[in-house]
């Protein structure tokens, strides 16, 4: 079972075992161990919230780089493409929705992984573990560093927005949440490529079938599609909700995403 965080040489977050480490995870305990110390808390000014963001440039995501997969994409990268694939919302769905909103929505809602880092089904740690310590990091960024800064109102601005985006219960939320999940496929896609057949990432292809809206879908289908005319009849992984992984990885995987098969 994987249990708390550790700092890499250069900073950025990583999983640490329960063997290694039986401390509770604490944001205390990660900001403590921040180069250049401790965040001032308190402030007017965004500039100490300003540098807590390169973490997010910094964090890579960390199923890619359990498949070897060398200077793999941060969080930040992911959240940059998501924004734009949401102004890309087709009329049957921007005419229903805040496009402006849903892109800050994309925007803020892996923000608390700068301090937890990119916990995955694979890292053993139960959902709602997980929720709790990015619920304290978000706390602790619209508090203790932005608490001040204009009024406190931008702070919770980002609170709502990423409550709003956890609820899941909006409709811009479900549609950010369906971005998360093609902009995942497209990765997976971009990485087979690059690597010439080489390296098949299909484990990540069942995230398909977790998309709810038709728009998505439809994007989707068209990524997993293009998936199959790259593989060429050559063997590879594909998942789907009728052929879905073995059971203990599928298990993982919707105690990450919640609900069942």
């Amino acid at each position: 079972m994987m249990a708390t965080n550790r700092e890499s040489g250069n900073g950025e977050p990583r999983i640490l075992t329960s063997s290694s480490a039986k401390a509770r995870w604490t944001v205390e305990g990660v900001v403590a161990k921040l180069p250049g110390g401790t965040p001032v808390a308190g402030s007017s000014s965004p500039v100490p919230f300003f540098h807590m963001l390169e973490r997010l440039k910094t964090t890579k995501r960390e199923g890619w780089r359990r498949y070897g997969i060398p200077h793999c994409e941060s969080v930040s990268d992911h959240m940059y493409r998501m924004s734009l694939i949401v102004m890309f919302a087709p009329p049957s769905l921007s005419s229903k929705i805040n496009i402006t909103h849903c892109i800050k929505m994309a925007l803020v809602h892996d923000m608390a992984e700068a301090l937890v880092g990119d916990i995955t089904p694979m890292d053993g740690v139960k959902r709602d573990e997980k929720n709790r310590r990015e619920k304290i990091t978000m706390d602790y960024f619209i508090n203790s560093l932005l608490g001040k800064v204009n009024g406190g109102i931008t702070g919770r601005e980002i609170k709502d927005i990423w409550h709003e985006h956890e609820d899941g219960e909006t409709l811009e939320s479900k549609f950010v949440r369906d971005v998360d999940k093609i902009e995942l496929i497209l990765q997976m896609l971009d990485y087979e490529r690059t690597h010439e057949h080489k390296l098949d990432l299909g484990d990540f292809s069942w995230v398909a079938s977790r998309i709810i809206l038709p728009e998505v879908k439809e994007w989707a289908s068209e990524v997993l599609t293009e998936r199959e005319e790259f593989w060429g009849g050559r063997p590879h992984a594909a998942y789907s909700a009728e052929e879905p992984p073995e059971e203990k990885s599928l298990a993982q995987k919707l105690e990450y995403y919640g609900g069942k098969a």
